[in-house]
């Protein structure tokens, strides 16, 4: 018996009916036998495990790579709904990156009393040496990742920004890729809308970044740190799909006022370098000086518009949660318009009265750290126990500033398959989108992130949260 236990279940109406957007698949579903489901299941796993789509988690003394839990069962979204969605991350993502520009130069967002300018100066992510200089295009965030939840018909909100490096789109194409092969009946029935073409839009979004005065086909390389990344596998597929070199720091060197990389017929230049190493490991001569994940002198060529670097180092600004709050006065700074994604309600814990609110309300509410991701280092109050909260009442008070708080929204759910049949679980999305200055494109669909266990509402896949694919219906 499929019970949702949630204010707002997206198969299932309140008076028990199946909504508009999952009818044809639920009597679809209704048709298949169960065992014929659980063979399909562990077929899924299966190929995952060979294709190795696993996630590191970092400071367990177990098994260092995980499996991430795949869900069959889609979740869908309306094609009214998307349109939604997509005209309110496009107006948020151009405020974003107006912002950023505006930060590294004028900050008129700050002499208008906006924002705080504190929120520069003591963030770690805010970088001086891009005060001045404006990238190739005036791009600063080539790929975005929006995160979304839902509590309503209508009512999406905005959880996080991802402007640095977002990841998981591999992880929204292998869904889909493995959907098309074990239920193929399933997409001549359903009209979906293809993610299958990312990678070639990635690429031409990165290529028409290139710096001014390339000649030629631009020359693309992905930065990874390396295979111990958690990530890897998503760099490897990438550059694999994009037809991109994937390259490591020690594959690139400074010669002649540009960055080559190694090849077989000796170094050549590269154009764009989507990278997928921080800031702070990115050039040893300009952060930190102990790293070996970067290139020695990127960031003077970087600046002498010898290469374009996606995303721009210094975006992480734009992910700081306590940036996050000001999101609504941001968005109406650059855009002029109201935000048409809402944010979620957030105490900034640096405001005394709203410390004061969160240190009295500590069990009801979700308190983050303001550089964290990942689901480290966060309080869910209301699944805390007495010792936790204690703990984290010391953390708050004795560095308010390093953190927000958020109220427990009531997370939509859509069904998972379990081997008793569909159950709901809570859900989240990270819809995708690629800046270039040919204009914004958004994919029509993302990484639905999945609480497997019942009640929980943390998807991360760092935390356990497994991952579905996402349909977008066409009309």
């Amino acid at each position: 018996m499929y019970e949702a236990d949630a204010k707002f279940d997206e198969m299932r109406a309140e008076d028990g009916s199946v909504r508009p957007a999952y009818r044809d698949y639920r009597n679809w579903y209704d048709d298949q036998k169960s065992n014929v489901l659980m063979r399909k299941h562990r077929d899924a796993e299966t190929a995952f495990r060979r294709t190795g789509i696993t996630f590191n988690v970092y400071g367990e003394n177990e098994a260092e790579e995980r499996l991430i839990p795949f869900d069959m069962v889609p979740r869908i979204i309306t094609a009214s709904e998307w349109r939604r969605l997509t005209r309110g991350i496009e107006q948020r993502v151009s405020a974003i990156n107006a912002f950023i520009h505006d930060l590294y130069h004028r900050q008129e967002i700050v002499r208008a009393g906006r924002i705080p300018e504190r929120l520069l100066r003591d963030n770690p992510a805010w970088l001086p040496n891009m005060v001045g200089f404006t990238p190739p295009g005036g791009v600063y965030t080539h790929v975005v990742g929006i995160d979304l939840v839902r509590t309503g018909p209508n009512d999406f909100y905005v959880l996080e920004d991802n402007a640095r490096t977002p990841s998981g789109v591999s992880y929204m194409l292998q869904n889909r890729e493995t959907m098309m092969a074990m239920f193929p009946e399933l997409f001549t029935r359903i009209p979906v809308c293809q993610v299958s073409d990312y990678p070639r839009r990635l690429a031409k979004s990165l290529a028409a970044c290139a710096p001014a005065g390339t000649t030629g086909k631009p020359t693309v390389a992905v930065l990874t740190p390396g295979i111990y990344n958690s990530a890897y596998f998503e760099h490897a597929f990438l550059a694999d799909q994009m037809g991109a070199e994937l390259v490591e720091g020690s594959d690139l060197r400074v010669a002649d006022g540009r960055v080559a990389m190694r090849t077989t017929r000796g170094y050549e230049p590269v154009d764009v370098l989507y990278r997928r190493v921080d800031d702070d490991f990115l050039d040893p001569l300009t952060f930190n000086a102990d790293s070996v994940l970067g290139v020695p002198g990127i960031m003077d060529v970087y600046r002498a518009g010898g290469i374009t670097i996606a995303n721009a180092p210094g975006t992480g600004v734009a992910d700081d949660k306590a940036i996050y709050s000001f999101m609504p006065e941001i968005v109406e700074f650059y855009t002029g318009e109201k935000p048409l994604l809402p944010n979620v309600d957030t105490w900034r814990c640096a405001d005394p009265d709203s410390l004061a609110y969160v240190l009295d309300n500590l069990a009801d509410l979700v308190v983050k750290e303001v550089h964290g991701s990942g689901g480290y280092g966060m309080l869910i109050g209301p699944a805390a126990s007495k010792r936790e909260l204690a703990a984290f009442r010391q953390k708050l008070t004795a560095r308010p500033e390093n953190y927000i708080a958020q109220p427990t929204l009531s997370l939509s759910t859509c069904p998972i398959f379990t081997r008793s049949g569909l159950a709901p679980r809570h859900v989240d999305l990270r819809p995708f989108v690629l800046v270039s200055p040919d204009g914004i494109e958004i994919v029509p669909g993302g990484l639905s992130r999945v609480a497997m266990r019942k009640g929980s509402l943390v998807v991360n896949s760092s935390q356990g949260g497994g991952t579905k694919d996402t349909w977008v219906l066409k009309d």
